[in-house]
């Protein structure tokens, strides 16, 4: 087989494998790297023979360091200040005390369970530091826990594919190979790291100013947008390799500044006004899938079963190891007086799968190292077996997992951006509600992002929009635009199409409100809610001077009982538990209200409605929701 033939059977053989893979992870919602692996060892060399990399030879490397470079670029794009903004103690503890508790504790299992040496053990602790978004952004795709678990892991995921990847090399070099002290790996690691940030801020800062001040021509103007920043990423690499080496700082297998880099420019990018946003994002999210493919089926084919079988016992402590005491020591010791419940915490410690840095590192190093090395096959053994199991177990349990846990909230999602979307979005995020905003307007919607909301561009009318925004998961679904027809609509396809049990929609035109009616949505009239506000300040000022004050500082919530743990006690046994500041106001039952009595007794599916204020009715919700 010619070589030309080879390259073309090689490359079609990985997309192929590769997109099939895709379509069987969106099909199962389970994560596609799961998948990806499976299918790189079984067109591999042991598998059937179709894919063999080393036909790329010396290119190899550098194709995969190119494609790594987009995949963190894209991961760092996504990271939002406004979301970092819910948890930002404990991400910054998990990418500095977390890491340092990772690579030591690695390594120290590394050292024990493989009798492997210091400087290997330490090398092995380095790449598996990193998670990164090409296994944790899968599983936040199809694992819709609340934001704040899953930026923080993201973040966790992006900032620990940079350093993990400078330490791994630096530590390589100067502890494996014996070619400086630890004092110089400090410095080599820092250098590399702040230069390679200083290269992508200042590329970043370029392309910004290319798209916001520059004309691009208005009939290609998304086209070029999307090119300029697909560029950006590999310039931000390429340059910074650059002038790692010029500077000095990079070492005979390269500096890994080229990360940092990416992952400098896709923050920045990712955070500031760009023009076409919205198809740059889609643009990269499809160069990204290609491009992840294409690392990880290729990079899962250089796997022989030797490498991890001559491991023997050692490597399954090791594995063992990392996943149920390293990853979560350090998680649970991050997560201390945070905003996460335990439930959350658990699950952030079920979820630490490795990714694509480990996986390519450790490639890297195994070539310098030379096959008949025998560490070069600990090396490549250790990690990729961590990644095996950690992808298959945690990336493939992890709906199950987080169903267990019960860590996935119901979502809230608000059709409509405009002041009234708005004000109850800001409402239900108040009272702990998972609240994602729908809105049509592409303008519209950049400002609801730069304020902080969570919001899907799309039609609300349109079912894969709803889908796409989380209704599958959705309990509450509130339509607040100012046109009857759409929010008729967008109401029925949440009744028929998601069976969303409560659908609220305003209701603009008095004429139209038996149409909702008819369908079971809510309605809420827009012109009688003023009304009854005006008639409350006019008839009952003292009521309306207190509705008022209590939405300020307090609260008032409704909780149906279905704990056995809640059913059978008596409104004075609950009360007793319940905060000074919290009181059961309204029992109901069978649809009628009533005033609670002391000796009442609950019975399941009894809805309680709380009111004090809003720190001690919340904390009531978790007291009955943990029953």
């Amino acid at each position: 087989m010619s070589a030309a033939v080879e390259i073309v059977t090689f490359v079609v053989s990985v997309m192929a494998v590769g997109v099939a893979a895709q379509v069987l992870a969106d099909r199962l919602q389970i994560p596609s790297v799961l998948f990806l692996l499976l299918a790189g060892v079984l067109v591999g060399p042991e598998g059937f023979g179709l894919v063999r990399p080393s036909i790329l030879g010396d290119a190899l490397a550098g194709i995969v360091g190119l494609s790594v470079a987009i995949i963190v670029f894209e991961g760092a794009f996504h990271l939002h200040v406004n979301r970092l903004r819910e948890a930002p103690r404990e991400t910054i503890r998990l990418v500095t005390v977390g890491a340092a508790i990772g690579l030591l504790g690695t390594a120290v299992v590394v050292r024990y369970a493989l009798g492997a040496s210091w400087g290997l053990a330490f090398v092995v602790g380095a790449l598996l530091v990193a998670t990164g978004p090409t296994v944790i952004t899968p599983i936040m795709a199809v694992v819709p826990v609340r934001d704040r678990v899953a930026s923080t892991l993201e973040t966790e995921g992006v900032v620990n594919d940079v350093t993990a990847a400078i330490l791994a090399l630096v530590t390589f070099e100067n502890l494996l190979l014996g070619s400086g002290s630890l004092l110089s790996l400090v410095g080599t690691f820092t250098a590399r790291l702040l230069l390679g940030i200083a290269v992508g801020l200042v590329v970043g800062a370029a392309v910004w100013y290319v798209l916001n001040h520059v004309d691009l021509s208005v009939e290609n103007a998304p086209q070029n947008a999307r090119l300029i920043v697909l560029a950006a990423a590999l310039t931000a690499y390429g340059l910074a390799e650059v002038v790692a080496e010029q500077a000095g700082v990079a070492g005979a297998l390269g500096s890994e500044a080229g990360i940092a880099a990416v992952a400098a420019a896709g923050f920045l990018l990712g955070n500031v006004e760009l023009p076409y946003r919205d198809q740059i994002e889609q643009f990269k999210g499809d160069v990204t899938l290609v491009v992840l493919t294409f690392v990880f089926v290729t990079l899962a084919s250089l796997l022989t079963v030797s490498d991890l079988v001559d491991l023997g016992v050692g490597g399954v402590l090791t594995v063992l190891a990392v996943a149920l005491v390293v990853r979560p020591l350090l998680v649970l010791l991050c997560t201390i007086r945070g905003p996460f419940t335990l439930p959350e915490r658990l699950y952030m410690s079920a979820i630490g799968p490795r990714g694509i840095i480990p996986a390519s590192v450790a490639t890297l190093f195994a070539l310098e190292l030379g096959p008949t090395n025998p560490q070069s096959s600990v090396l490549v053994g250790a990690v990729f077996l961590v990644i095996f199991a950690t992808v298959v177990f945690e990336g493939g349990l992890a709906r199950h997992i987080a169903q267990a846990l019960n860590v996935i909230p119901l979502r809230a999602i608000v059709v409509g951006g405009g002041r009234v979307g708005q004000a109850l979005a800001d409402r239900l995020e108040d009272r702990g509600e998972d609240v994602v905003l729908v809105e049509a307007n592409q303008e519209t919607v950049e400002g609801l992002r730069q304020d902080g909301y969570s919001v899907h561009h799309g039609d609300g009318t349109d079912k894969a929009v709803l889908e796409n925004a989380g209704a599958t998961n959705a309990k509450v679904l509130a339509v607040a635009t100012a046109d009857d027809d759409v929010n008729l609509l967008v109401g029925q396809n949440a009744k028929n199409a998601f069976g969303i049990d409560t659908v609220v929609a305003r209701v603009n035109d008095p004429d139209n409100e038996p149409a909702f009616e008819d369908l079971d949505i809510q309605a809420i009239s827009s012109w009688m809610s003023v009304a009854w506000s005006m008639d409350n300040v006019i008839e009952r000022p003292s009521i309306a001077r207190w509705m008022t004050e209590l939405d300020r500082t307090g609260d008032v919530q409704e909780v149906e009982v279905e704990s056995g743990d809640v059913v059978g006690r008596t409104v004075a046994d609950l009360q007793a538990d319940l905060p000074e500041d919290c009181h059961l106001a309204l029992l109901s039952r069978d649809g009628s209200n009533r005033l609670p009595h002391a000796d009442d007794v609950l019975e399941r599916g009894d809805h309680l409605t709380f009111i004090g204020r809003k720190p001690a009715v919340r904390e009531a919700l978790e007291y009955c929701d943990a029953l």
